[in-house]
């Protein structure tokens, strides 16, 4: 599968925040995050595995109670049911790679 990233409009996803979802098949997907600074990705949880890279800007990030900062190029793991979240510190970009799929994406794609 090839997935142009051009070829794909962004969707609300919250204030300040839009998503693009790319390469979805077996039990793994790619979304593309974009957040407005100030933006918010509440603290939440889901049953999925996920794995993260920061394309451009900088969060504050929060997983399990604990925050840090971190910016273009660092990257991060949040195993299923564990509590994350992020505020954009600048406008941001997040490619977020899940296992397996988020079905709840998918039905509103």
């Amino acid at each position: 599968m090839i997935i142009k990233n051009d070829s794909v409009a962004l969707e609300t996803a919250g204030e300040g925040v839009q998503r693009k979802i790319l390469a979805t098949g077996g039990k793994m997907m790619t979304v593309e995050v974009h957040f407005k600074k100030g933006a918010v990705g509440t603290v939440h949880t889901h049953p999925h595995e996920q794995v993260s890279y920061i394309v451009a800007g900088s969060f504050e990030f929060e997983l399990d109670g604990k925050k840090e900062i971190l910016k273009a190029g660092d990257t991060y793991y949040v195993g299923p049911n564990i509590p994350h979240g992020v505020v954009a510190l600048e406008d941001s970009i997040i490619v977020d790679i899940f296992t397996p799929q988020r079905e709840d994406f998918l039905k509103k794609a």
